[in-house]
């Protein structure tokens, strides 16, 4: 009987030291985002306040226009949003997909979720100088703790989120492709999600790869 309460006792011991581990590696794995937000899932966190770099406070909810919001994770520092010598950034399009979600009736935001770097490149006072000298016409919100970034699964800057009217998503991925040297042809993936949601069209390229650098999380 003791021989069979002793095997009992390592085989449970066993099992912990296998689930444990795992367990941890899941929560890990929400914290860095890796949840994915699915096409046709309610956006979360939409009535959550984030502090603007104008000192203003804004939600998904109030931002969501006619025809639906754009998300966008951004920083003030990443090559792939800012430029480099062999890209010029996607920054440089920010005002453009503003202008053009006005023209069909929908919002934009920039989201900085760098919390790793919020008292260096990425706090506040950076982020109010880097949309003063690039114009930003949409709103560039704190996200504190990365809390909105890891709701939504995005993982890299930029990371854009096209949500309809409902706040359910449409789209997510990348804004084009023209950061790969070898493409036969520009692909405008997020332009194209703009105008068939305008258009009551189905977006057929829904969800594409992100590119860029990572966010920058405490955890």
């Amino acid at each position: 009987m003791k021989s069979i309460a002793k095997s009992n006792i390592i085989k449970a011991v066993i099992i912990a030291l296998l689930i444990v581990p795992t367990m941890l590696l899941f929560q890990s794995s929400q914290l860095k985002g890796d949840k994915d937000l699915k096409i046709g899932k309610k956006a979360p966190m939409t009535s959550t306040n984030l502090t603007g770099v104008n000192g203003n406070s804004y939600n998904l909810d109030k931002l969501t226009q006619e025809n639906g919001l754009i998300v966008i994770f951004s920083c003030n520092t990443c090559p792939f949003v800012v430029g480099s010598d062999g890209f010029e950034g996607w920054e440089k399009q920010y005002n453009e997909i503003y202008k053009t979600a006005q023209e069909n009736d929908m919002g934009v935001v920039l989201v900085n979720s760098n919390e790793a770097k919020r008292t260096g490149v990425d706090s506040q006072v950076e982020m109010k100088k880097r949309a003063e000298d690039n114009a930003y016409k949409m709103p560039y919100v704190v996200d504190t703790d990365s809390k909105l970034a890891n709701a939504f699964g995005a993982k890299t800057t930029p990371h854009a989120f096209i949500l309809d009217k409902d706040k359910k998503l449409v789209y997510k991925g990348s804004i084009d492709n023209s950061w790969d040297t070898k493409k036969t042809e520009l692909k405008t993936y997020l332009y194209n999600a703009i105008a068939n949601l305008a258009e009551g069209k189905t977006i057929e390229e829904n969800s594409t790869a992100p590119r860029g650098c990572s966010i920058k999380r405490t955890k």
